[in-house]
Protein backbone atom coordinates (compact mmCIF):
# COMPACT_ATOMS: atom_id res chain seq x y z
CA UNK A 1 0.00 0.00 0.00
CA UNK A 2 1.62 3.18 -0.89
CA UNK A 3 1.35 6.44 1.06
CA UNK A 4 -1.39 8.26 -0.96
CA UNK A 5 -3.65 4.69 -0.28
CA UNK A 6 -3.24 4.91 3.28
CA UNK A 7 -3.89 8.51 3.57
CA UNK A 8 -7.19 7.71 1.76
CA UNK A 9 -8.26 5.35 3.72
CA UNK A 10 -7.32 7.56 7.50
CA UNK A 11 -9.62 10.49 5.51
CA UNK A 12 -12.35 7.45 5.33
CA UNK A 13 -12.30 6.73 8.02
CA UNK A 14 -12.58 9.47 9.72
CA UNK A 15 -15.69 10.40 7.52
CA UNK A 16 -17.62 7.24 8.18
CA UNK A 17 -16.79 7.80 12.23
CA UNK A 18 -17.95 11.09 11.70
CA UNK A 19 -21.50 10.21 9.31
CA UNK A 20 -22.33 7.51 12.11
CA UNK A 21 -22.35 9.49 14.86
CA UNK A 22 -23.35 13.47 14.45
CA UNK A 23 -23.01 15.52 17.17
CA UNK A 24 -26.42 17.52 18.63
CA UNK A 25 -26.87 20.10 21.21
CA UNK A 26 -27.49 17.27 23.55
CA UNK A 27 -24.30 15.33 22.42
CA UNK A 28 -21.95 18.48 23.71
CA UNK A 29 -23.67 18.36 26.83
CA UNK A 30 -22.89 14.87 27.53
CA UNK A 31 -19.39 15.50 26.94
CA UNK A 32 -18.31 17.06 30.63
CA UNK A 33 -19.89 19.61 32.73
CA UNK A 34 -17.91 22.65 33.87
CA UNK A 35 -17.34 23.62 37.62
CA UNK A 36 -16.43 27.19 38.71
CA UNK A 37 -14.67 27.26 41.96
CA UNK A 38 -15.81 29.48 44.89
CA UNK A 39 -12.10 31.10 44.80
CA UNK A 40 -12.90 32.29 40.91
CA UNK A 41 -15.69 33.37 41.24
CA UNK A 42 -15.23 35.45 44.57
CA UNK A 43 -12.34 37.27 41.92
CA UNK A 44 -14.92 37.95 39.78
CA UNK A 45 -17.28 39.77 41.55
CA UNK A 46 -14.57 41.28 43.60
CA UNK A 47 -13.60 42.88 40.26
CA UNK A 48 -17.00 43.92 39.01
CA UNK A 49 -17.80 45.59 43.13
CA UNK A 50 -14.90 47.51 42.08
CA UNK A 51 -16.35 48.40 38.91
CA UNK A 52 -19.25 51.13 41.04
CA UNK A 53 -18.46 54.36 41.33
CA UNK A 54 -17.72 55.23 44.99
CA UNK A 55 -17.21 51.88 46.12
CA UNK A 56 -13.37 50.87 47.75
CA UNK A 57 -11.62 48.05 49.31
CA UNK A 58 -11.53 46.89 52.45
CA UNK A 59 -8.70 45.85 55.29
CA UNK A 60 -8.36 41.86 55.71
CA UNK A 61 -9.72 40.85 59.19
CA UNK A 62 -9.00 38.51 61.96
CA UNK A 63 -11.35 38.10 64.71
CA UNK A 64 -13.21 41.02 63.46
CA UNK A 65 -10.17 43.32 64.21
CA UNK A 66 -8.72 45.20 60.77
CA UNK A 67 -5.35 43.99 60.00
CA UNK A 68 -3.81 47.01 58.81
CA UNK A 69 -5.78 50.52 57.44
CA UNK A 70 -8.89 50.77 55.71
CA UNK A 71 -7.67 52.04 52.61
CA UNK A 72 -10.26 52.85 49.49
CA UNK A 73 -7.30 51.44 47.12
CA UNK A 74 -7.38 48.24 48.58
CA UNK A 75 -9.18 45.13 47.17
CA UNK A 76 -13.21 44.85 47.80
CA UNK A 77 -12.96 41.73 49.90
CA UNK A 78 -15.56 38.81 48.17
CA UNK A 79 -16.16 35.12 50.07
CA UNK A 80 -18.38 33.00 47.40
CA UNK A 81 -19.88 29.63 48.20
CA UNK A 82 -21.06 27.60 45.04
CA UNK A 83 -23.64 25.19 44.94
CA UNK A 84 -25.13 23.56 41.74
CA UNK A 85 -26.38 26.95 39.53
CA UNK A 86 -26.35 29.01 42.69
CA UNK A 87 -24.04 31.37 44.46
CA UNK A 88 -24.00 33.11 48.05
CA UNK A 89 -21.79 36.14 47.69
CA UNK A 90 -20.31 37.88 51.20
CA UNK A 91 -18.94 41.25 50.34
CA UNK A 92 -16.81 43.60 52.78
CA UNK A 93 -16.50 47.37 51.09
CA UNK A 94 -15.78 50.83 51.45
CA UNK A 95 -17.75 53.74 50.36
CA UNK A 96 -16.71 56.94 49.39
CA UNK A 97 -18.05 59.87 51.36
CA UNK A 98 -20.46 61.66 50.99
CA UNK A 99 -22.12 58.81 48.30
CA UNK A 100 -25.46 57.49 50.44
CA UNK A 101 -24.44 54.28 51.71
CA UNK A 102 -28.02 52.37 50.96
CA UNK A 103 -28.17 53.33 47.06
CA UNK A 104 -24.40 52.35 46.82
CA UNK A 105 -24.91 49.00 47.89
CA UNK A 106 -27.69 48.66 46.26
CA UNK A 107 -26.22 49.63 42.75
CA UNK A 108 -22.98 47.01 44.01
CA UNK A 109 -25.95 44.12 44.82
CA UNK A 110 -27.74 44.59 41.35
CA UNK A 111 -24.20 45.05 39.72
CA UNK A 112 -22.67 42.34 40.94
CA UNK A 113 -25.75 40.29 40.30
CA UNK A 114 -25.60 40.82 36.43
CA UNK A 115 -21.80 40.96 36.26
CA UNK A 116 -21.34 37.33 38.00
CA UNK A 117 -24.77 35.66 36.02
CA UNK A 118 -23.10 37.15 32.44
CA UNK A 119 -19.38 35.92 33.06
CA UNK A 120 -19.74 32.61 34.84
CA UNK A 121 -23.95 31.72 34.69
CA UNK A 122 -24.68 31.24 37.94
CA UNK A 123 -27.33 32.83 40.08
CA UNK A 124 -25.97 34.73 42.81
CA UNK A 125 -29.19 33.75 45.23
CA UNK A 126 -27.54 36.18 47.73
CA UNK A 127 -25.55 38.66 47.90
CA UNK A 128 -24.55 40.11 51.41
CA UNK A 129 -22.65 43.27 51.84
CA UNK A 130 -20.58 45.35 54.94
CA UNK A 131 -19.59 47.93 54.55
CA UNK A 132 -16.45 48.47 56.79
CA UNK A 133 -15.23 51.99 56.16
CA UNK A 134 -16.49 55.52 54.57
CA UNK A 135 -13.30 57.58 52.81
CA UNK A 136 -12.95 61.05 52.27
CA UNK A 137 -12.95 61.61 48.45
CA UNK A 138 -9.51 61.63 46.80
CA UNK A 139 -7.88 64.67 47.46
CA UNK A 140 -6.42 66.64 43.76
CA UNK A 141 -3.11 67.95 44.07
CA UNK A 142 -2.04 71.60 42.14
CA UNK A 143 -4.82 74.16 41.50
CA UNK A 144 -5.23 77.67 40.51
CA UNK A 145 -3.02 80.25 42.26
Amino acid sequence: MSALDTSTADTSAATDLRAAAPETSADLGDRGRLTIGDTAVARIAAHAAAEVDGVGGSAYRLLGIALGAEQAEEDVRVTAHVVGAFVALDVRLSVTYPMPVRRTTEEVRQHLTRRVRHLTGLTASRVDITVTALHAPAVTTGGLR
